[in-house]
């Protein structure tokens, strides 16, 4: 009975993990996430893809990124509203609670690893490319109306001027003679 546990709740992992695809850009749009550093300069964008480039200093080009550098749940890297809490939980049990002890006890373990997780991403001080991609995104769609209210100025022009070579080629057709075509002579048969 325990193997069966064991695959169900390793099926519930892996069925309620955060999908880092549900975060990505719109389908069929292209985005090229890039990190630069010191006065390196972005990319240009290429093909109407997007190009999101985060700067941080040129001492860090070569270094352990900086989340990675040491343990943040270390006992001295975290803060006394933490330490309260985790007394909170001494002893708890049943639904919820991430216990072995009580009915459903092991069914609070992964909402406990989820908060844990979107805890430590609010408190990081890496580079977030889901904001970066947003600000590129506003900002290729301020030009949207000023290039649409171009298009259509370009648009109304060309009608002009085609209504107006319309009414010329009617006016000049109304101005000469009506006068009847010669007959055309008729074609001659080939001779053999």
């Amino acid at each position: 009975m325990k193997p069966v546990l064991a695959a169900a709740a390793a099926l519930g992992l892996i069925a309620f993990a955060p999908s880092p695809v549900l975060a990505q850009a719109a389908p069929g749009e292209k985005v090229n996430q890039l990190i630069v550093y010191g006065d390196d300069p972005c990319p240009e964008s290429k093909d109407g893809s997007i190009t999101v480039c985060a700067r941080k200093e040129e001492s860090e080009r070569f270094r352990i990124p900086a989340p990675l550098r040491d343990n943040p749940n270390a006992a001295v890297n975290q803060g006394w509203t933490d330490r309260v809490k985790a007394y909170e939980t001494v002893g708890a049990a049943g639904a919820y609670s991430c216990s072995p002890v009580g009915s459903g006890g092991a069914s609070g373990c992964m909402a406990k690893l989820i908060n844990q997780a979107y805890a430590e991403k609010k408190q990081g001080t890496d580079v977030q490319m889901g904001k970066l991609i947003e600000e590129e995104r506003a900002r290729r769609l301020q030009t949207i109306d000023a290039d649409a209210a171009a298009e259509q100025a370009r648009v109304e022009q060309l009608e002009k001027q085609y209504d107006a070579r319309i009414a010329r080629e009617r006016a000049a057709e109304a101005a000469a003679p009506a006068t009847p075509a010669a007959p055309q002579p008729l074609a001659t048969p080939p001779q053999n």
